[in-house]
């Protein structure tokens, strides 16, 4: 088995996302982050670039976040389940939460006969990042997404997961409805002065920590920086100032 156990996790909550579509990209980034970074989150556009190789080669720098993002029927995403949780390196996957409890629960289960106690992190998505109020308006859900996000996070818990994805908006509401040890990642994540980009709820990573978030993901402001790693300190530098001040 290729995971790794949950209570080994370091402590460091930047997960740097690796949105490359080379080896010689990511391969670059990892060299440069290793060590400075929690964790690096492999997406669509290096997984359809590269396959299965982009795992490999970021695994042999640190921990993976595999964003996959999984959302099928709950037999179709047991077999993915199996097959990720076998993958060296990977140490957190996530799945949509609005794919239901059975699909949820088989996810964990898969993983979990895979990996037994040291399978990966098995992350819920509540909402993306990009899904405003008037996006669930038009889809037909008629609820408001301050309601939605915790009643998807204590499905997701039920289910077995450890956790969730959810913007910093979102993050106090899931604590209140999960309680402590449930594990809450943050995207979304801009130090002051960043621009946006395409994202619409946005926080910077001391308002994430501050709110409850476990992880943050970081991306842009990191991989795009002139120097990534005087950006990976400064953000870690930020949150330890933060810690003082409170």
């Amino acid at each position: 088995m290729f995971g790794i156990s949950i209570e080994s996790m370091n402590n460091n909550p930047i997960i740097v996302a690796l949105d490359a579509s080379t080896p010689g990209e990511i391969e670059f980034l990892c060299e440069q982050l290793s060590g400075h970074v929690g964790m690096f989150k492999l997406g669509f556009e290096s997984i359809y670039s590269m396959g299965s190789a982009a795992l490999d080669i970021v695994a042999t720098f640190g921990n993976v976040f595999y964003d996959c993002k999984l959302h099928d029927i709950p037999n179709t995403v047991a077999a993915a389940s199996r097959q990720i949780a076998g993958y060296r390196g990977v140490g957190m996957f996530n799945v949509h939460a609005l794919g239901g409890s059975d699909m949820m629960r088989a996810s964990v289960e898969a993983a979990t006969e895979v990996g037994g106690d040291s399978r990966p992190i098995v992350l819920a998505v509540t909402l993306l990042t990009s899904v405003e109020q008037n996006d669930l308006d038009a889809m037909g859900l008629s609820i408001s997404k301050t309601e939605l996000v915790p009643r998807l996070a204590v499905l997701a818990q039920e289910a077995g997961c450890d956790g969730v994805v959810a913007a910093v908006e979102d993050v106090a509401a899931v604590r209140k409805a999960t309680g402590k040890g449930f594990k809450i990642v943050t995207p979304g994540i801009r130090p002051a002065g960043s621009a946006a980009g395409d994202q619409k709820r946005i926080a910077t990573p001391s308002q994430a920590m501050d709110a409850g978030s476990d992880y943050l993901v970081i991306g842009r402001p990191i991989t795009q920086a002139e120097d990534p790693v005087v950006a990976a300190k400064g953000i870690l530098r930020e949150l330890e100032d933060s810690k003082v001040s409170n």
